[in-house]
């Protein structure tokens, strides 16, 4: 029986679609995040601080969106799979045009219903919403 149930957790833990992992912070620190302003040891010890603060919140799922630039591409493509990968938070980013960002946040700020968690967004609304 003991058997049995240690199977069932370990498979449940290795079926979880997104957990926090230290060899995915090396893997990106010593591929995608290089080079640095940081040693590689400094941006270790960062990754262990986002792992920890991100444990409460390990196999959530968060909703960003942001205009269809090429930064945000790369967040969207590159930084957001790293983000999953290290902390165990899977981010769903979305890439629509600027006006449709400004329409998304202008119906939740009037409704008051979340469409999405987090918005990227110009300067240019600054003061219409929190950050």
């Amino acid at each position: 029986m003991k058997k049995l149930l240690l199977a069932t957790a370990a498979l449940s833990v290795l079926a979880s679609p997104a957990f926090a992992d230290i060899e995915a912070a090396k893997k990106w620190i010593d591929g995608e995040f290089q080079p640095s302003s940081l040693s590689k040891e400094d941006q270790l010890k960062e990754m262990e601080w986002f792992i920890k603060a991100a444990e409460p919140f390990k196999g959530m799922e968060i909703k960003v969106v942001s205009e269809t630039i090429t930064t945000h591409d790369y967040e969207s493509k590159v930084l957001a799979k790293a983000f999953e990968e290290i902390t165990g938070i899977k981010v769903t980013h979305d890439l629509i045009g600027e006006g449709d960002v400004v329409e998304k946040l202008q119906t939740q700020m009037q409704s008051g219903e979340n469409i999405y968690d987090a918005y990227v967004n110009d300067s240019d609304l600054i003061g219409t919403h929190w950050r």
